[in-house]
């Protein structure tokens, strides 16, 4: 897909650098804006530049191609309904229709009598699979033809059914100070802010985040869109519970600490709950400053695809915005970060963005906007109302087939509930009055729980299927038997643990050199401990840039790891990144599970 989006860069798009916004369609789009004309694929006049062509219609993914839907026969109907109801699967409930457009990509454009007709039938398709339509944006095409003849991308959403909504994690990164938590307030709340905080108040969960206006800790706030794509926040729904009920969609925002103080907090946010995106909030006035390379260079090194804000434009003028813009374009552009910037000025331009975004790891899109004066603040709503998922739904149900895994993210004790614990479903599929185990203890053992009650955004839920978030309620379970960092598993899973293992790194930064006995903070998914250095394989020492395998030990008690999951270490400045090469497991005993992961010895 990545040729097929460079190709496109190539006639119909033309990012911030070129002197421009992003113009035209991209991999799923009507790729409106080109004026060749075109006949059966054959350049006329001998231009090349612009031609009307899009990809051709894959099979898979959730982008369908119709020429025109005009009177189709009831055995017709039957098929695109059927077909109707594949794309909107792979899609995970959302499918795009590019109407006017043929299966191998061409751009015919349909006359005003006929689209009307494909649009009333493909009313009549979703209808029938329960889904609404949307549409997007229209574009007139020239195919030589007098008729003014035009193309039409339509967004199909299925009303949710069985609570199945469509849900992305979006983390919001950037400096202190930026307008992140105020920036989430006005997204979620549906006011404006007053340029003094207001609109932050309800996100913040301390007294003292209040007092400060910082964020320390981790919060989550959402955001829903109903099948028509209209807006569901807390400005019409009093209750999460509201909100999840009226959306087929779902955004959960994960508010994120800009200080540096609390970076180990911002790390855990980005490693444990799993955020399909992340979205960087750089502020207009100040420009990238404090964190924000540092965050920037996070998402990068966790292959978290991001997106960039620049809040606060009300309060600066517009070459101010411009230089932070070319300020971003230039980091992005640079060889570390090898990004495509592109400058969302308009809906035609959000549309596009969240299309090309979510295939091309390569494409960065920019919105420009005021939390204040609401200014642009529209643009970032399409773009998130359209941004598909990250996976299809045959990868979904892959991860489901496993045995069910939960990371154990947060701890609470709720009265008359009992103990509960919040994270998110790895692999497998969870229901309520599930027995699973929990561990590892300080002394390697897996405890026996069970399931008593599941919640999602904070409305009860039967069942839980991978990849989703979600909070668990354990009954009487003794909470202090708990920790972060712990994992919930089938019984039949036998799970490896460890205290020694090996990962391959790069050191980032090190104001010196890194050698064995050296100390870090170590975090590997939602595990965060202290490992010491054993030993460095083939080198006496590891210098900023350079690369080896390294054993490390875990200092307190042991873990539960995969082999090939990405590490991310800190310790004051020094810095590295890798992933999990080898695990010495702690060798098990065939009696029992609360026995079965005992103290054990260690293989070597």
């Amino acid at each position: 897909m990545d040729s097929r989006v460079s190709e496109l860069f190539g006639g119909c798009c033309r990012p911030v650098g070129g002197g421009g916004t992003l113009r035209g369609r991209g991999g799923a789009g009507a790729g409106g804006g080109s004026k060749g004309k075109k006949k059966s694929g054959r350049n006329r006049g001998g231009k090349a530049n612009n031609p009307p062509y899009l990809p051709p219609e894959a099979e898979d993914g959730n982008i369908e191609y119709k020429l025109k839907l005009v009177n189709p026969s009831q055995y017709r109907f039957e098929h695109l309904v059927t077909q109707m109801k594949w794309r909107l699967q792979e899609g995970r409930g959302e499918a795009v229709y590019q109407i006017g457009v043929e299966d191998n990509g061409l751009l015919v454009g349909l006359s005003e009598e006929e689209m009307r007709a494909s649009l009333k039938t493909l009313r009549r398709m979703a209808e029938k699979v329960g889904a609404d339509i949307t549409i997007l944006r229209e574009r007139e095409v020239d195919y030589d033809s007098d008729v003014p003849r035009k193309i039409t991308e339509v967004l199909v959403r299925k009303v949710p059914d069985n609570q199945q909504f469509l849900d992305l994690r979006v983390a919001v990164l950037g400096n202190v100070d930026s307008g992140k938590s105020t920036l989430l307030g006005v997204l979620t709340q549906g006011e404006l802010d007053n340029g003094r905080g207001r609109a932050r108040l309800n996100l913040f969960r301390h007294l003292h985040e209040i007092q400060s206006g910082r964020t320390s800790s981790i919060s989550f706030e959402i955001l829903g869109f109903n099948s028509k794509g209209e807006v569901v926040n807390y400005s019409d729904s009093r209750t999460a519970e509201e909100i999840c009920e009226s959306s087929s969609k779902m955004i959960t925002f994960i508010d994120l600490a800009g200080h540096h103080k609390y970076l180990k907090t911002t790390i855990f946010g980005l490693t444990s709950y799993c955020p399909d995106f992340a979205m960087l909030v750089v502020s207009a006035n100040t420009g990238i400053a404090g964190t924000t390379r540092e965050h920037l260079g996070l998402a990068m090194a966790l292959k978290v695809p991001f997106f960039i804000v620049v809040s606060k434009v009300d309060l600066c003028s517009k070459t101010t915005v411009e230089r932070t813009v070319k300020q971003l374009e230039r980091i992005l552009k640079q060889p570390g970060c090898n990004k495509l910037p592109l400058l969302v000025n308009s809906d035609d331009d959000a549309v596009t963005a969240a299309q090309q975004f979510a295939q091309s790891p390569n494409i960065t899109p920019i919105f420009t906007l005021s939390s204040v004066s609401g200014e642009n603040l529209d643009l970032l709503k399409v773009f998130l109302n359209i941004l598909p998922p990250l996976t299809n739904s045959k990868e979904q149900e892959e991860l489901m087939q496993q045995l069910t895994e939960f990371q154990v993210d947060e701890i609470y004790t709720v009265p008359e509930v009992g103990t509960v614990v919040g994270g998110t479903l790895s692999s497998g599929i969870c229901r309520e009055g599930e027995s699973l185990v929990v561990g590892p203890t300080d002394d390697g053992k897996f405890l026996q729980l069970k399931v008593c009650s599941i919640q999602r955004n904070r409305s009860a839920c039967r069942v839980l299927r991978a990849g989703q978030a979600a909070t668990l309620a354990l009954g009487p379970f003794d909470r202090s038997l708990l920790r972060k960092g712990m994992v919930m598993v089938s019984p039949e899973m036998n799970p490896t643990i460890c205290s020694v293992f090996e990962a391959e790194i790069v050191l980032l930064f090190h104001a010196t050199t890194f050698r064995k006995g050296f100390q870090v903070t170590v975090h590997v998914g939602n595990v965060r401990q202290t490992a010491i250095v054993e030993k460095i394989h083939g080198k006496d020492k590891l210098r900023t840039g350079e690369k080896a395998v390294v054993r490390f030990r875990f200092i307190k008690h042991p873990e539960y790891l995969k082999i090939g999951a990405k590490l991310l270490f800190r310790e004051g400045v020094t810095k590295g990144i890798g992933h999990v090469t080898d695990l010495q497991a702690i060798i098990t005993e065939e009696n029992g599970l609360e026995e079965t992961l005992g103290p054990g010895r260690l293989t070597f």
